[in-house]
């Protein structure tokens, strides 16, 4: 790492954690639909696989936050890359623990380190999408993921009120200041570990359309709450 990037990191980190603090602070979680379904894994005593889309990433990141703060052992998958240094650092913050690398592109390396986080009771967090896309396109890491560790999928989906977009491959959204956010929490989704490498994609597109339900709901209990504002 050059000694300019290492003072940006020493320098505008601090800001930037403080600025997203901040930022996410105004959110209004109006809705967080299935709560249910996360709450026996909220201990640390059980190991789940948290998906949602990256371009959800602000507001799944800020809610495994406050899980993080009930006792939920989080492992965020991060980008090898350079640009995930700065994400790295902000959920070791949050006191949650990271992966470098990809399920995909990491491959073996990836998934062994995965398994080993699991079995020392921690539930690893992925965008499912990530890091490329296609956008939507449920990847089959994070299935594998889950069949090698025996743990289930919690599919995830998220709405916000009013954001900005970025014109990128995700439209990564950024919930704007006091919008409003609906999250929905799907049924935990288990994989067993004897499915053959061959019978996973029906797995695969199952979570995949979960996800796209759940975001779906999330968006209606928006409009609902606004409906009834009015």
């Amino acid at each position: 790492m050059s000694a300019s990037r290492r003072a940006y990191y020493f320098l505008g980190l601090p800001l930037l954690r403080g600025l997203i603090r901040l930022l996410t602070a105004t959110y209004r979680f109006e809705t967080v639909l299935g709560k249910e379904y996360i709450e026996p894994y909220l201990d640390g005593k059980a190991v789940c696989a948290p998906c949602y889309w990256h371009q959800h990433h602000v507001i799944g990141s800020t809610l495994v936050r406050s899980w993080v703060q009930r006792g939920f052992k989080a492992c965020f998958l991060v980008s090898g890359s350079v640009d995930g240094e700065v994400p790295e650092r902000i959920a070791r913050a949050w006191g949650a623990e990271v992966i470098r690398g990809s399920a995909n592109q990491s491959g073996a390396l990836a998934l062994r380190d995965m398994q080993k986080m699991m079995k020392n009771g921690f539930s690893i967090v992925t965008t499912a999408d990530g890091p490329r896309g296609p956008k939507y396109e449920f990847k089959m890491g994070a299935i594998l993921m889950a069949r090698i560790a025996g743990v289930p999928v919690i599919p995830v989906g998220c709405a916000a009120d009013k954001a900005w977009y970025l014109k990128r491959w995700d439209n990564f959204m950024i919930p704007k200041p006091f919008t409003r956010i609906a999250v929905a929490i799907g049924t935990p989704y288990p994989i067993p570990r004897d499915t053959a490498l061959d019978a996973l994609e029906p797995h695969r597109i199952r979570v995949q359309e979960a996800v796209m339900s759940l975001m779906a709901d999330s968006e209606k209990a928006l409009q609902g709450s606004q409906q009834a504002d009015v």
